[in-house]
């Protein structure tokens, strides 16, 4: 944990998976992993020790290049949800390969299930499961154009280990069966047209 106030990291640690309001105006953590800052007294799922920076404020945080939380509103204003989306977006992508329930997403981007969900819907015209559904199916169909890897290795690298569900929601998205779309597809890669 990085020191940048004047308290001892232990202190600070305790007040942060304590979620000790007492401390709220004393300091502010930000998380490397999802770029958030937060309030100690932040009821967020506690980060990794090594992920924490502290802050003395809200404008040194956000200066380091990190946005305020969602949940505990360290710099008392609502975060805009243009960039509460782009947040849900980049944690979806990054997480894509993951087991990620809609609480998970939740916690990573500070906010309740129900509103990510509904601000998330409104803004993109999907769910986030549904959005989640085709980055998975997506990075799958690339693994079948370009490698030789079995379809239920796939299916696991993308975050779907039950290979009868993956075939299903390949075929829903794609209109095709993983082995039916690698078939057809990197045939006509390999021979564009159809001439050989």
């Amino acid at each position: 944990m990085e020191q940048r106030y004047n308290m001892q990291p232990e202190e600070a640690w305790k007040a942060i998976i304590g979620n000790d309001a007492a401390y709220n105006s004393r300091f502010l953590y930000a998380v490397v992993t999802t770029g958030i800052f937060c309030r100690p007294s932040c009821k967020s799922k506690p980060p990794k020790r090594e992920n924490v920076r502290i802050f003395p404020d809200a404008k040194t945080a956000q200066a380091a290049g990190y946005r305020p939380c969602k949940r505990c509103k360290p710099t008392d204003q609502r975060l805009p949800d243009e960039e509460w989306l782009l947040q849900i977006t980049a944690a979806l992508d990054a997480n894509y390969d993951q087991p990620l329930t809609l609480a998970d997403l939740a916690d990573i981007c500070h906010g309740s299930p129900y509103h990510l969900q509904r601000t998330f819907k409104q803004r993109t015209g999907i769910t986030p499961v549904a959005y989640l559904q085709n980055k998975r199916i997506e990075a799958a169909s690339r693994e079948l154009l370009h490698t030789d890897r079995p379809v239920a290795e796939i299916a696991a690298s993308v975050g779907l280990p039950n290979t009868a569900y993956f075939i299903t929601l390949f075929k829903k998205l794609r209109g095709f069966t993983p082995r039916e779309y690698r078939n057809q597809f990197r045939q006509e890669e390999v021979t564009p047209n159809g001439s050989c």
